[in-house]
């Protein structure tokens, strides 16, 4: 058998389909979800299954990509819900399949949920983006097999969270232009990025005590485009028509039409740039 070591890390998901017949079409929409949201299925578990995603966010995406798929589904006299569990941290990495606590976990948390729940733990509840975190409340501890303190549940609002039903619906569509204006100049983004700072050789410069030498950064991966804040004081980021939110040394995915403000809220701040994702 071959074993991958050095650190290897994942966010593991356990969905399990309740209320549904043996021979249900909820499988192959589960996998059809996990894939949508960048995810791979590591195996199946009767009508649910075991899936591996990169980070947090795309698990929490492909939860609520699953949970939406199973309410599309008509199964004649069937009331179809899952129950969801992910945890994110190091795993071990054989043959395919996934093994460490961080499995375990999962798979608790999966058994924790109730019909329609999507949970979490607390560590993984602070590694979402900030957008997400705000669609995530703490419910309470529990005792977990195999662990010596309690496990503090976090649960996901995917019904109620605009900013995670959307990125659920759209995280998979590529942008095809960022298009920014700084202070009425309309900048297109370089091949190898953009960086905002104070440093006289950031492309945007920003001469202000709030902004660090080089405060954040503008990126192209994978068809997407990220805020990638490195400061001391934070880069805020408006969507348009939505509530500000402050980045701390923390990604963001830019979408629609908003604002970036450097070290201090956009109200405040002295000057800020504008984007359109087009």
């Amino acid at each position: 058998m071959r074993v991958v070591k050095g650190g290897a890390r994942a966010a593991v998901l356990f969905a399990d389909l309740v209320g549904g017949p043996r021979l249900s079409p909820a499988g192959e929409a589960l996998a059809e979800a996990t894939a949508a949201a960048g995810g791979a299925v590591i195996k199946r578990l009767g009508q649910g299954l075991m899936a591996d995603f990169g980070t947090p966010d795309g698990a929490a995406s492909g939860a609520a990509r699953m949970h939406m798929a199973v309410a599309a589904l008509t199964v004649e006299d069937a009331q179809l819900a899952l129950r969801i569990g992910f945890h994110a941290g190091p795993v071990i990495r054989r043959d395919g399949d996934l093994f460490g606590d961080t499995v375990n976990l999962a798979a608790r948390l999966a058994q924790h949920a109730a019909r329609g729940q999507i949970l979490t733990s607390r560590e993984t509840a602070q590694l979402l983006s900030p957008a997400l975190r705000n669609s995530a409340r703490a419910l309470y501890s529990v005792e977990v097999k195999g662990k010596s303190e309690k496990v503090e549940l976090w649960e996901i609002l995917w019904q109620q969270s605009p900013d995670i039903t959307d990125l659920a619906e759209h995280e998979s569509a590529p942008v095809a232009r960022l298009r920014m204006r700084d202070r009425g100049a309309d900048i297109e983004l370089p091949e190898d990025g953009l960086d905002v700072g104070r440093d006289p050789t950031c492309h945007i410069v920003v001469d202000d005590e709030h902004v660090s030498r080089r405060h954040c950064s503008i990126r192209q991966r994978q068809g997407k485009f990220l805020v990638q804040d490195h400061s001391a004081n934070g880069t805020y980021v408006t969507v348009e028509g939505e509530t500000e939110i402050v980045l701390n040394r923390e990604d963001y995915v830019l979408r629609g039409h908003g604002w970036i403000s450097f070290g201090q809220p956009r109200a405040q701040a002295p000057r800020s740039l504008e984007y359109f994702c087009e």
